[in-house]
């Protein structure tokens, strides 16, 4: 099996727990760890500094694009940042992965 890291800022713990309960439902992601961060970007012109919150979530490879568009759905952000990163894990892990994010019939 295949997975992914998904990496997305959130505006605050708050959101980033509600999208990720909302992909845990939908049994789109396996897990969630959630890290405050400070943030230094540009936009509009101008090099922001902000408090955001890091979400990582483990995916199966294959609901990549259902997970980039929930997200995207569901986020604050105009613009959010939502990276995919391919990943490698151990056997145990992986089975429990494609265990916790796998829905009926598929």
């Amino acid at each position: 099996m295949s997975f992914i890291i998904v990496y997305t800022t959130n505006k605050d713990e708050a959101e980033a727990r509600k999208i990720a309960a909302h992909l845990l439902k939908k049994r789109l992601i396996a897990c969630a760890n959630f890290f405050p961060i400070g943030s230094m970007y540009w936009w509009e012109g101008r090099i922001q500094e902000d408090k955001e919150v890091v979400s990582i979530l483990k995916a199966r490879e294959e609901d990549w694009e259902a997970v980039k568009e929930e997200i995207t759905s569901l986020h604050s952000y105009g613009c959010p940042c939502i990276i995919r990163l391919s990943a490698d894990a151990n056997k145990g892990y992986e089975d429990w992965l494609e265990g916790q994010a796998s829905r009926p019939g598929r």
